[in-house]
């Protein structure tokens, strides 16, 4: 018996990535989620955030691991172990795959899927509709009695955007819920701290007053954060802030944080476009650093990332320019 992982991963509108395989694969154009094999003297949970590594350049943080299951394909006998996991990344890499889509949960059902994972989404919508239930249940006991430990359950258990914009709003009527969200951002609980960070750029979204005093806050502790999920929640909060607000010293902070993730290959490709369009509004501030933003894009169009190249040549373009109308297009 083969034991493989398998990631069912979740973006920010909860929507799941799956992968095809190519023509000359075991299962030539079937869909799958991503994931592969476990290597001798690997734990599960580090197989499946390095197959994601390897196939997709993105990163994950592991929520759940779900029951595994066996299929038999005649020619070899598997077994399945999958996970659910989160990510902020949108815009995978493939090195093993043809193509990539994201699904709303309903639609799984719609797939050609391989066997194996054809059980597994079956197995993860049914796991969606009783998560649905118990936060639906544990939300409406939070409005009428706010606890902070049934707070802290119910971020660590987010299931997807609609629970994120929940606790963003609850925040926004209770300064003390808000306060939490800042507190659960820098947990050693790596799920809840990812969580926690991602209600809160929720919040930034619908009222980005309730959060602009702290971006000083979230500046400096960039550098000593080593939650790259939590990075990117407050990388991509302060890219749609107007940076006027913070001072000169906080303006330095950023971008050498952030030149400092564009030239780190091991930056996952959210960090590095967030980190792009914060050094871009600085420039607007600071004509200065427009060479030094200019080549470090330059340096980075032999990176495998598509998306962080096409990023890049939009940015060249308005650098050349001189129009500041892309400071619209950030949002």
């Amino acid at each position: 018996m083969i034991r493989v992982t398998c990631a069912i991963i979740r973006n920010e509108e909860n929507e799941v990535l799956i992968v095809q395989r190519g023509e000359k694969s075991d299962h030539p154009f079937k869909w799958e989620f991503p994931g592969g094999k476990i290597h001798p003297g690997e734990t599960e949970e580090e197989c499946i955030i390095r197959e994601i590594k390897e196939e997709l350049s993105i990163d994950i943080v592991i929520c759940k691991q779900m029951a595994g299951t066996g299929y038999d394909y005649g020619n070899k006998l598997i077994h399945l172990i999958p996970f659910i996991c989160d990510t902020l990344a949108d815009l995978p890499f493939l090195t093993e795959h043809i193509a990539f889509r994201w699904l709303d949960p309903a639609d799984l059902g719609k797939v050609d899927f391989s066997e194996a994972d054809a059980i597994v989404a079956e197995e993860y919508q049914r796991n969606c509709i009783l998560q649905k239930v118990q936060f639906d249940n544990q939300s409406e006991s939070a409005h009428l009695n706010y606890k902070e430990e049934d707070l802290r359950l119910m971020v660590g258990k987010l299931i997807g955007v609609k629970e994120a914009e929940w606790i963003a709003a609850s925040a926004v009527e209770n300064l003390e819920i808000l306060q939490k969200l800042f507190d659960y951002s820098f947990s050693d609980d790596r799920k809840l701290a990812f969580h926690a960070s991602w209600a809160l750029s929720k919040v930034y979204d619908k009222f980005p007053e309730m959060i602009a005093s702290d971006l000083q806050r979230l500046a400096e502790a960039l550098d000593s954060l080593d939650n790259e999920s939590v990075q990117r929640s407050f990388l991509r909060i302060i890219s749609m802030a107007n940076l006027n607000d913070a001072s000169e010293k906080h303006h330095g902070i950023l971008a050498d944080h952030c030149f400092k993730m564009l030239r780190t290959g091991e930056s996952a490709i959210a960090v590095k476009a967030y980190s792009m369009e914060i050094i871009y509004k600085l420039a607007l501030i600071y004509p200065e650093l427009v060479n030094e933003l200019s080549a470090t894009i330059k340096m980075l169009e032999g990176e495998g990332s598509a998306g962080i190249q096409a990023r890049g040549h939009i940015i060249l373009k308005k650098l050349a320019t001189g129009s500041k109308g892309f400071e619209s297009s950030l949002k």
